[in-house]
């Protein structure tokens, strides 16, 4: 395949991930690539997606929470214990 096809998908970030995966999801609804080309395609889609959810993850990990004092004010932030 092309050069695009090849290229490592772990450098890109969330957003053009996301981006890719959906020019992917629009040809293969399209119908118009031949089928070997959309066995690729639906791949690398399904690379991307996993990637997307990846750094989703990761993303959510770093999300800090507000801590709350006796009054129920905001007194800090902890990190998000993704678990």
């Amino acid at each position: 395949m092309t050069d695009e096809r090849a290229e490592d998908i772990s450098g890109l970030s969330f957003e053009a991930a996301l981006e890719e995966l959906e020019r992917i999801v629009r040809q293969l609804e399209a119908g118009e690539a031949p089928l070997d080309e959309s066995i690729t395609l639906y791949e690398r889609g399904d690379r991307l997606r996993t990637h997307c959810e990846a750094r989703l993850k990761a993303a959510q990990a770093r999300i800090e929470k507000i801590q709350l004092d006796a009054d129920g004010k905001p007194a800090g932030t902890e990190p998000l214990d993704p678990a």
